[in-house]
């Protein structure tokens, strides 16, 4: 419920024409709910070793990598344009 209020608008009607109400928040909060049980019975479990070299091996690599990548692409004359 926490997330479809802060993240989601709450009550707040996501279509302009259609009145607010406390059933759009049950909505959202029923997305929501479906959304995690759906993620979690598709993916898999991983064990914390799994977890430690996915991290170490593909996370932080990656994070070096998309560093580097901002950081030359702020160095260029389009700088203003990515921010």
């Amino acid at each position: 419920m926490l997330a479809a209020l802060m993240f989601l608008g709450g009550w707040l009607s996501p279509v302009p024409f259609l009145p607010d109400s406390f059933l759009w928040l049950l909505a959202k909060v029923a997305f929501l709910i479906f959304l995690f049980l759906w993620f979690r019975a598709t993916f898999p479990r991983y064990r914390y070793d799994q977890i430690m070299r996915l991290g170490w091996k593909v996370f932080i690599p990656i994070t070096l990598v998309w560093i580097v990548v901002v950081g030359a692409m702020m160095q260029t004359p389009w700088a203003h344009l990515f921010h």
